[in-house]
C-alpha cells in the first residue's frame, strides 16, 4: 500500500476511526508532519485539534534514526539499542537538553495565546503520518497517560508490525491502516511527502484556536 499523500491518509484513518465521530475527541498531531492530518481528524470527527510536543533522540551518527524520545516534562524513553548505537550517557544527557530546548521552542511559537487542551477525561486520539522505530509515539502516549485521558488511541497510517508491538502497552487501541514486514522509512510509503514547516502549522493551530 502506497498512499498519494498525507491528505489520502488522513481520509482512511477517519473512516477507520469512525465510531469515535461525534464523541467530540481530542486529536493530538505529533508536530510537524501529523498535523494537517490531525485538522483532518479533527474536522471528520467533529473533535478538537492540538498537538502534543516530544521529540526523538538522536543516533549521534545518524540524526534520522532514533535511539529514544523525550517528552515536554522531560521524561524520557530510551531503547535498548541505544548504547551500541553510540548513545551514552553523557551524549544522552546532551541530546535530551537539545531536544528540550527545541520543545519549549515549539510551545511558545505553536501555542502562544492558551495552555495546550487538558485531556482529563477525553477521548484522545494520538496520531503520526507514521512509525517507524515508534519512539516519539511512545513518548507521547506515556505523557497523556498520566494526563489521564477516558480513552488514549494512537492513529498511524503505517508502521511496522514490531513498532506496533511496542506501543500497545502505552494505548488502549492502536489503529493503523498498514502494518508492511518490509521497511526503511515513512515516506516510503507515500507518493507525496513534503517536509511541513512552523508556519504551516501556526497557521493551522491558529485556525483551530479560533
Amino acid at each position: 500500500m502506497v498512499f498519494t499523500n498525507r491528505h489520502q491518509a488522513a481520509e482512511l484513518l477517519a473512516d477507520a476511526l469512525a465510531a469515535y465521530k461525534d464523541r467530540h475527541p481530542l486529536i493530538l498531531a505529533i508536530p510537524r508532519g501529523a498535523v494537517a492530518m490531525g485538522q483532518q481528524l479533527a474536522r471528520a470527527l467533529d473533535g478538537e485539534l492540538d498537538v502534543v510536543l516530544v521529540r526523538k533522540l538522536r543516533a549521534p551518527f545518524n540524526p534520522e534514526f532514533a535511539i529514544g524520545s523525550i517528552d515536554e516534562s522531560g521524561w524520557t524513553y530510551v531503547a535498548d539499542y541505544a548504547e551500541s548505537a553510540g548513545g551514552t550517557p553523557a551524549y544522552l544527557e546532551q541530546e535530551k537538553q537539545a531536544q528540550l530546548a527545541t520543545i519549549r521552542q515549539r510551545r511558545a511559537q505553536y501555542t502562544p495565546l492558551r495552555p495546550p487542551i487538558d485531556p482529563a477525561g477525553r477521548i484522545v486520539i494520538v496520531v503520526d503520518d507514521g512509525l517507524a522505530t515508534g519512539a516519539t509515539m511512545i513518548s507521547a502516549l506515556h505523557a497523556l497517560r498520566a494526563q489521564r485521558p477516558a480513552r488514549l488511541i494512537c492513529a498511524v497510517p503505517v508502521a511496522p508490525p514490531d513498532t506496533l508491538e511496542k506501543i500497545r502497552p502505552y494505548a488502549d487501541e492502536v489503529v493503523r491502516l498498514h502494518a508492511p514486514e518490509y521497511f526503511r522509512a515513512v515516506g516510503q510509503f507515500y507518493a507525496d511527502f513534503p517536509q511541513v514547516d512552523d508556519t504551516e502549522v501556526e497557521a493551522i493551530l491558529r485556525q483551530a484556536g479560533a
